[in-house]
């Protein structure tokens, strides 16, 4: 592999993706003409969707309903499955049929809301769908990357959590719906959070105990409860989330719905409950899992996987644990491209390491979609709190005790001056039944790990750019150069250049020494031709020996360690006889690349 690119290059690809066009034994398309439909300065849109409020399950597949009818050659809506309640994983396949089969194309996977209150994630989804469809033919960069991709869009894994938080209070909605025994006493789902003023809001619970807690009040804003200092006694303690004894048995809240993690019921690494909480009895027990990796395993083209998550602004990348150990040189050189370009293009992100830089996750999704089925993963947490201020000045603000915005007040800065005091509900007395005399208040659902309504759009177009991005630099196989040289006694050498121009390898140095994908084929086909040896080809430009490969068929070569990214390689085949020849690159990631050359014996001409 080359050396990574240049910043300014790195730069110029944030504003415009550079896509090579597609190898594939068709040519493309021409772009029709677009009329230059206007609206002031602005382009008409064929649908119009709203970017600044948080779709319901209904609401996305009517949206992606209205997408599909739209553009019906480029667009199939389906479903993966079930979930627990019933609801469909839905999923929009994106396909020009003109350029090739579904299946034959390098694919991008990207999922989200795989715990429920993390709902931007489907907003994301959804807009990139929208993206890609009203700029297709008129945007080159983004035609070429429809006609030379797939993508398969799941905008909610956990719908039963998104509508139980958009629809609810939002509480206990990050898990699914499976049942599960939290406490242990026969009933499952049974004593989760409640209500009890019945003002819509699941709120925090604190009680004034004079000289004997563990907190006090803000000097600068009351609103807020600290910790008091070593050696120091306060005034309050909290109890927890609003809620009540529902089941008798002395405790509040101790068995919510669920009250698992999808994002631990993975086969690599997985480990048992006592272990990764979460992580249910053995991998793929949950029905939206195995509905996904039913769906993972039946397309081995996909290359590139996005799932989004929230929050705190973060590029992830595995392993989850330290002791899977770190990725294969080759793989961590791609990545690290990747990751740090995503950071240019994602002000306030950071690129990470699961288990260094955020905590340890066993079982978790791109774990196995990496180390299990060798596609290229990252996981976006959307969304980071410094982008309510967002300005360095501001920034080094929050970090001046004396400030206005200083980071303990920051939230209630901007929730007063920007949002109005939407999201904060003040405290008040409660009386309440386990606790006694207690006061309730605190902020929304929305506030904290959601975005502004207002800062979505440009949450979805940054993160669909780093896919989109990502996706562009999956392998893309294409043939090159073709040579023909007799070489005495009816023996003749052809030479084929192949070429992956993209980041990506065809096989990930992971997958490849997994053993999880297929090795990529070198395939010889053309009548009255004998392949007698075959081999690579060091140097073409220096004279060398050829590096036989050593497979019972050279007509059928296996590679796998498959090609490598930034990449050309010469293959070298000693031929008999004559006629036309084909040669095929055939890599399930990759795609396929077909080179045909003429082999012409003495005294035939041409």
């Amino acid at each position: 592999m080359r050396n990574p690119c240049s910043i300014a290059a790195r730069l110029a690809f944030a504003a415009a993706l550079v896509i090579v066009p597609v190898s594939m034994g068709a040519q493309q398309p021409s772009r029709a003409a677009i009329p230059p439909t206007q609206s002031g300065s602005d382009p008409q849109f064929k649908v119009r969707l709203d970017f600044n409020r948080w779709h319901d399950v209904a609401e996305l597949k009517a949206d992606f309903e209205k997408l599909e009818k739209a553009w019906p050659k480029l667009l199939k809506l389906s479903s993966l499955g079930k979930s627990h309640d019933g609801r469909d994983l839905i999923l929009m396949t994106v396909n020009n049929p003109e350029t090739g089969a579904e299946t034959a194309k390098p694919a991008m996977y990207i999922e989200a809301n795989v715990h429920g209150n993390e709902i931007q994630g489907g907003e994301v989804a959804l807009y990139t769908l929208w993206y890609l469809m009203e700029n297709y033919g008129r945007i080159d960069q983004i035609t070429k990357l429809v006609n030379e991709r797939v993508f398969y869009v799941v905008p909610t894994v956990n719908p039963d959590g998104r509508d139980y938080f958009l629809k609810g209070t939002g509480a206990g909605s990050r898990t699914g719906h499976v049942p599960v025994d939290d406490d242990n006493d026969g009933v499952a789902d049974e004593d989760g959070d409640d209500d009890l003023n019945g003002n819509g809001v699941i709120e925090q619970i604190r009680k004034y105990v004079p000289g004997e807690g563990t907190l006090r009040k803000n000097a600068q804003d009351p609103r807020i409860l600290e910790p008091v200092p070593p050696g120091q006694t306060g005034d309050y303690i909290l109890l927890g989330s609003e809620g009540a004894d529902n089941d008798n048995d002395g405790r509040v809240n101790e068995d919510p719905v669920g009250a698992y993690d999808g994002n631990r019921n993975w086969a690599s690494n997985w480990q048992p409950n006592y272990i990764q909480g979460g992580a249910m009895d053995y991998p793929f027990q949950l029905p939206e899992a195995k509905a996904v990796n039913d769906f993972l395993m039946s397309r081995p083209n996909i290359a590139g996987v996005q799932s989004y998550h929230n929050n705190g602004g973060m590029i992830l990348r595995g392993p989850g644990a330290e002791w899977q150990g770190e990725y294969p040189g080759a793989d961590v050189m791609v990545y690290d491209e990747l990751g740090r370009q995503g950071e240019r293009m994602l002000p306030y992100y950071r690129y990470l390491v699961i288990w260094s830089g955020l905590y340890t996750v066993h079982g978790g999704f791109i774990d196995w979609t990496n180390d299990g089925l060798g596609m290229l993963s990252f996981s976006n947490e959307l969304w980071n709190g410094n982008q309510y201020f967002n300005s360095p000045e501001l920034q080094q603000q929050q970090r001046d005790p004396n400030s206005p915005i200083t980071n303990r007040v920051a939230q209630y800065y901007f929730d007063d001056h920007l949002e109005f005091g939407d999201q904060f509900i003040d405290w008040k007395a409660f009386d309440h039944p386990q606790f006694g005399k207690v006061e309730m208040g605190g902020w929304k659902k929305l506030q904290g790990r959601v975005p502004p309504r207002f800062m979505n759009e440009e949450l979805c177009h940054r993160n669909m750019a780093f896919s989109l991005y990502q996706a562009d630099e999956m392998p893309l196989m294409k043939s090159g150069a073709t040579s023909v040289e007799a070489v005495g006694g009816g023996v003749y050498r052809v030479r084929v250049d192949f070429v992956n121009e993209k980041v990506t390898p065809t096989i990930l140095a992971k997958a490849a020494a997994n053993n999880v994908v297929r090795p990529d084929l070198l395939l010889v086909e053309g009548k009255g031709i004998e392949v007698l040896s075959a081999g690579w080809v060091a140097n073409k430009f220096r004279p060398g020996a050829t590096e036989l490969i050593d497979q019972p068929d050279p007509k059928r070569i296996l590679i796998r360690t498959g090609h490598a990214g930034r990449s050309t390689r010469t293959i070298e085949y000693l031929v008999r006889g004559g006629g036309d020849m084909t040669v095929t690159y055939d890599s399930l990631k990759g795609g396929k690349a077909v080179a045909k050359v003429s082999v012409k014996p003495a005294g035939t001409g041409g």
